[in-house]
C-alpha cells in the first residue's frame, strides 16, 4: 500500500502498513495525481494546481490527529498501470475499512453544521442532502467501510462523525442506522460486567439482503460505466478483474460473480425493475438487472 507522509508529503509503499488515515472526497479540476507528486522531484511544483489545497488540508488536519500518514486515492495509486489500478480497486474496501479514521470532505458545503438550531440557518440541511459527495458511486463504499468517518465542510472544519450524523445520513442515503452506526453486541462476561464488541463491518453487511445494497447505490454515478459495477465490488466482497470498455456488462459480471458467492440463499438479487427515469437505450431482456437503479425502490 501507498502511502503520503503528512509532514513531508512524499509518497512511500509500504508491506506492513502503519496506522494510517484516509480521505473520501469528489474529483475536481487540476488534481495533483501520482505521475504530477512523482515527476515533481522534490520541488513542489504542483503547488499551484487547484486540487493541491485538498492534499495541504487533509495532511494538516491528519497531523494534528497524530497520523503521519494518510491515503489519497489521487496521488497514492498510479493510474498509468492497469495492474495497480486493479489491485487498488479491488482492495479499496479493505483499505477504507482498516483506516484508523475517514475525512470525508464536502467541498461544496459551506455551513458550519448541518442543524438549524445552532446558527438558525434553515438552509443547511438542504444543502447537506444536495452534496455532490452524496451523489457519486465511489463515495458510498467509503461512507460504509470505515468505523470512523469524520465530515468536514469546504472549510475543513468539522461538521461530525458517521455515528453522530447517522439519522441524517440515513435519511440521505437510504442506508439504515444500524448500518452506518451498528450497535455493541455482548460477547461476554469480565469482572467489571458484559464485554462488548461492534460487529465487523462485513457481518453487518451480510445480514443486509443483496436488493439492499444494491438500492444504496441507486441514482449514483460514476464518469465511466464500469464503475458503476467496480465501486460496488467492497459491498459484496467480491473480487475480479477490471475491463475497462466491457461497458454496462460489468455490472452483469458482478451480478454473476454475486450469485457464485451467494450460495443461492439469497434471491433478492432478482427482485428488481425499470425505474421511472429509465435511460433510452437500456433493451434488457435478462433476469439481471442493467443497472443499481433498478433497485431503487428496494431501499
Amino acid at each position: 500500500m501507498r502511502l503520503l507522509n503528512t509532514h513531508t508529503e512524499q509518497l512511500r509503499d509500504f508491506i506492513q502498513t502503519p496506522r494510517y488515515a484516509i480521505l473520501s472526497h469528489t474529483w475536481g479540476d487540476d488534481e495533483v495525481t501520482f505521475k504530477v507528486l512523482s515527476d515533481s522531484d522534490g520541488d513542489c511544483n504542483y503547488k499551484h494546481l487547484k486540487g493541491y489545497a485538498k492534499i495541504y488540508e487533509s495532511c494538516a488536519v491528519a497531523r494534528r490527529e497524530g497520523f503521519d500518514w494518510i491515503w489519497i486515492d489521487t496521488c497514492c495509486i498510479d493510474k498509468s498501470s492497469s495492474a495497480e489500478l486493479s489491485e487498488a480497486i479491488n482492495s479499496m474496501f479493505n483499505w477504507y475499512k482498516d483506516s484508523a479514521v475517514c475525512y470525508a470532505y464536502l467541498g461544496d458545503f459551506h455551513h458550519d453544521s448541518i442543524s438549524t438550531n445552532d446558527h438558525q440557518d434553515m438552509n443547511a440541511p438542504v444543502a447537506f442532502a444536495a452534496s455532490r459527495w452524496f451523489t457519486r458511486g465511489w463515495t458510498l463504499q467509503e461512507l460504509i467501510a470505515p468505523s470512523m468517518v469524520v465530515f468536514l465542510n469546504a472549510s475543513w472544519r468539522e461538521l461530525g462523525t458517521k455515528t453522530s450524523l447517522a439519522t441524517a445520513l440515513s435519511a440521505v442515503t437510504g442506508i439504515d442506522t444500524s448500518v452506518l452506526a451498528p450497535l455493541p453486541v455482548v460477547t461476554g462476561s469480565g469482572p467489571w460486567g458484559p464485554q462488548l464488541r461492534v460487529p465487523d463491518i462485513r457481518s453487518t453487511l451480510h445480514n443486509c439482503s443483496i436488493a439492499q445494497r444494491m438500492s444504496w447505490a441507486a441514482r449514483r454515478t460514476t464518469t465511466r460505466v464500469e464503475d458503476a459495477a467496480y465501486s460496488l465490488m467492497g459491498l459484496f466482497d467480491i473480487n475480479m478483474p477490471l475491463l475497462y470498455g466491457e461497458g454496462a456488462k460489468a455490472f452483469l459480471r458482478l451480478q454473476k460473480e454475486i450469485l457464485n458467492h451467494s450460495a443461492g440463499d439469497d434471491m433478492s438479487i432478482f427482485v428488481w425493475k425499470y425505474p421511472t427515469h429509465a435511460r433510452p437505450n437500456w433493451n434488457w431482456s435478462g433476469v439481471l438487472a442493467p443497472s443499481p437503479d433498478c433497485f431503487e425502490e428496494y431501499g
